[in-house]
This record gives C-alpha cells, structure tokens and sequence, in this order.
C-alpha cells in the first residue's frame, strides 16, 4: 500500500479513475436489473418540486426521511446550468471527495482513505445515486473533529441526524466528562435550531414519523433472507413493491417485523449497557463506539438497503484512520460485504426478489458477514474499554 509521499499522489489517482468508472456505470445504468438511477431522476426530481414550494411531501408513502433531507434535496437546484440529475451526481461527488481529504489529511492512518477509496467503488455506481454519501460526509467529519473541536463535532452530527438519524450515533462514543458535554450539547442545540428553521419554512416537516412505522420485512433484511428460506420450504408468503423497497408481505411477517424491532432494542441496551460500563477510552474509542452503533443498528433493522454499506464503509474508514482502533477485522469484513451486496443488488436482484437457491445464497453471505461483523466489533470494543 502506498505510504507517505506516494499516497498523495496514488490516492487521488485511484479515487479519479474509480469515480470515472462509476460515472461510466451510471451513465449506462443496464448492469443486472438496472433502473439504479430511477430513485434520483424519478423520486428526488419530484420531491424537489414539491419541497420548492415550501411543503414536505406529506401525502408520499415513501417520503420516510427526517426534515433535514428537504434541504439536502432541494441543493442541486443552485447549480446553474445543470439538470436536477447533473447537480446531484456533481455534489454526491464532491462530498466523496470531501470524506477522501478528511480521511487522508494530517497524521491519519493511510489505510483509511485507501479503505474507503478503493472500498466505495464496490457498489458500483449505486452511491452515486443515493444522497447516502452526503450523509456519511456529516458522520465522517463530526467525528474526525471530536477531539479538537467538539462542539463542531456535536454541530455536525445533529445536522446528519436530522437527515438521516443513524450519524447521531457518532456521539455514543464520546470521551467523558468535558468533550461529552460540548459535542452533546452543541448536537442539542444545534438540532433545535435547524427543526425551528425548517419548522418556521416548510409545512409538514413531521410527516415521515407516519410512514417509517408503517415499513415492513425488506427482502434483503436478516428477517428477509429467513422468510425467502421459508418460502423455498413453501410458505406462502409474497415479495410486493411497498414504501420504497421490496417488501415480504403474508402469514407471520408482522412477526418476523416485531423479532426486528426487538432486537434493536436489545442492541440500544446493549451499547448504553456499554457506555455505562466503559472505563478506558483511547483516541479510536469514538470511531470504534460509532461503527460498532451502526453495524448493530443495521444487522437488526427491517430494512438493510444496499447504500447501507455506504455509511458502514465511511465508519470503517475512520476506526482505520488510527492506529489504536480495534475494528480492523470488521472494516474488511464490511468491504467484503459491500462486494456481494453488489451482486445481490443489481447484479442478481432478479434472484433476489424470485427467491431462488441463488438468491438466498448471495443475501445469506452478506447478511452473514454483517452479522459477524456486528457481533466482533462489539466484543472488541466492550473488551478494549472495560479494561
């Protein structure tokens, strides 16, 4: 791996021929099932015209993001000269460039920047077609500022919560005593602030607490991948189009949905339990604490979306950066995962929605190896704070 000198000039070098082969992916969009970039041309293009004219999407089943989204969304529409489509792939890139610099800049750990340069590329263009890499820019950046300014910190989490919840998990991890109480109270504040602001310019800014409850079981989910064995051994359950992905819908899905959410709750006893219970913190204990969070977040969710891996692959990134972190074999158990999450979606999504043999193999690895990755990375962790 490139060190020193040569990384600053391998590492832009591979981060622009990897991101001309993603554009190319996108620009002809046909591998697998294609339709990658339906979500921006279709969904985000029409969210923008209604957001413009000062409402949230209210009445849109799959509106199910917090207010913070409406500006991140309207954004694209102040570049001049480009359609809606042009601006976002513009910006997405630019925030990825943004994360490669964070990560790369001062006496980082060069492995981190290499992670997530030539790590991110594994899910083909999807990113480029998800605002998921503008969200993880927040988490990146709120936590690589812990240590030297924490209430920037803690300003730059609330911003990402508020357009996508999970980077307030960045915060779990924050040293105790005086840097705990700067970045959770500038998060506080500042996320007062930004909901009064978008609260005071936009009607409806609630409106998606209404649809997230109403999500169900997602095929490429934990619960997904048990119900698509059960419908090869003959349950008669069915794969619907619901809420933005594609939902299993019949006999004991609601428990499977409820097992779920059961099981994140234990996971949030689990990390106070631990936060509680931590007594050595080392510099890599809030990027460990914040990939740890995550992971946990995502192997028990109802929904495991392929960008997923994009904020999973931005955390990995960040425990690199230092050298003391204790989640090197999680981060390239997550890499490995980012690469069969490509296939499974939209390599071999066909496969995936039909259930077959095939199908069910390739989303068993990736829900395989995310979960070892979440049960390793906790067990580090607890083991490397408690004594």
């Amino acid at each position: 791996m490139p060190t020193g000198r040569r990384t600053r000039f391998a590492l832009p070098a591979v981060w622009l021929l990897t991101r001309a082969g993603m554009l190319y992916l996108l620009i002809r969009d046909g591998l697998g099932v294609g339709g990658v970039t339906r979500e921006v041309h279709g969904l985000y293009a029409h969210w923008y015209a209604i957001l413009a004219q000062g409402t949230f999407p209210q009445d849109d089943p799959l509106w199910q993001y917090p207010p913070g989204a409406g500006p991140l969304l309207l954004a694209p529409g102040a570049l001049p000269g480009l359609t809606y489509f042009q601006a976002f792939v513009a910006l997405t890139l630019a925030a990825d460039a943004v994360i490669t610099y964070a990560l790369a800049r001062g006496d980082h750990d060069p492995r981190g920047a290499w992670l997530w340069t030539a790590g991110l590329p594994l899910l083909l263009h999807i990113p480029l077609a998800r605002y998921d890499v503008e969200v993880t820019a927040f988490a990146v950046l709120a936590l690589l500022t812990m240590r030297r300014a924490p209430r920037v910190s803690g300003a730059l989490a609330a911003f990402g919560a508020l357009v996508k919840v999970w980077p307030a998990l960045t915060l779990l991890g924050t040293p105790r005593g005086r840097t705990t109480r700067q970045a959770w109270g500038s998060a506080l504040v500042s996320a007062a602030a930004m909901l009064l602001v978008l609260a005071v310019a936009f009607r409806a800014p609630f409106s998606f607490l209404r649809e997230q409850g109403e999500r169900g079981v997602q095929i490429e989910s934990l619960g997904g991948t048990v119900l698509s064995y059960a419908r090869l051994a003959g349950w008669p359950g069915e794969v619907r189009y619901r809420y933005g992905a594609m939902e299993f819908v019949g006999p004991h899905v609601h428990l499977v949905a409820t097992v779920s959410v059961a099981l994140t709750a234990a996971a949030f006893g689990a990390l106070l339990w631990w936060r509680v219970r931590a007594h050595h913190y080392s510099e890599a204990t809030p990027f460990d604490a914040a990939l740890c969070a995550v992971l946990m977040f995502t192997v028990t969710s109802r929904v495991i979306s392929p960008q997923y891996l994009i904020w999973l692959l931005g955390l990995a990134a960040v425990c690199l950066t230092s050298r003391r972190t204790t989640q090197r074999a999680v981060a390239f158990l997550i890499v490995a995962a980012a690469g069969v999450s490509a296939l499974a979606y939209p390599v071999l999504y066909e496969d995936v929605m039909a259930g077959t043999w095939l199908g069910c193999a390739v989303m068993t690895v990736r829900n395989v190896l995310l979960l070892g990755g979440a049960l390793i990375s906790f067990r580090s962790l607890w083991k490397a704070t408690k004594e």
